[in-house]
């Protein structure tokens, strides 16, 4: 069982594998969920348009796209992550980059998991989820590296 990072190279700051790592597994054994193969890869704003447009057929950027494949309580999947939308939501959110890019992963594995943000109520729901599991696990605007 593992979690792999690809792309790392398109990020601005540096993260610790081994605190995401923690925080997944973290989340997983809340949600009382088995780790499978979870792989987070990072891409460009024409990657994550492409994909959002070929399996979702949305044409817009977004800051993330997860794909579960899960088996029983076993949660595996790939979380697509638009660092270029990460960096935009980061401004417009008024945080540092290193936090939203780990919220857009907490969302993403939130995801796998069986949340989801159709409505406003499930929104509200994945937001206050997001939230607990941000501010439980070391990710506030403090400037420590995750």
């Amino acid at each position: 069982m593992k979690i792999t990072l690809k792309n790392t190279s398109l990020l601005k700051e540096k993260i610790d594998r081994g605190k995401i790592r923690k925080l997944i597994e973290v989340i997983l054994r809340r949600e009382d969920k088995k780790l499978g193969e979870i792989e987070i890869v990072f891409l460009n704003d024409s990657e994550i348009l492409k994909i959002n447009r070929k399996f979702l057929q949305h044409d817009y950027f977004t800051d993330v796209i997860a794909f579960g494949y899960n088996r029983k309580n076993e949660i595996s999947g790939d979380i697509c992550i638009g660092i270029e939308s990460v960096s935009r939501n980061a401004v417009k959110y008024k945080t540092i980059f290193r936090n939203e890019i780990i919220r857009v992963i907490v969302h993403g594995v939130l995801h796998l998991i069986g949340y989801d943000d159709k409505n406003s109520e499930s929104k509200e729901r994945m937001r206050e989820m997001e939230d607990f599991y941000l501010n439980r696990y070391e990710t506030k605007d403090d400037g420590s590296e995750l």
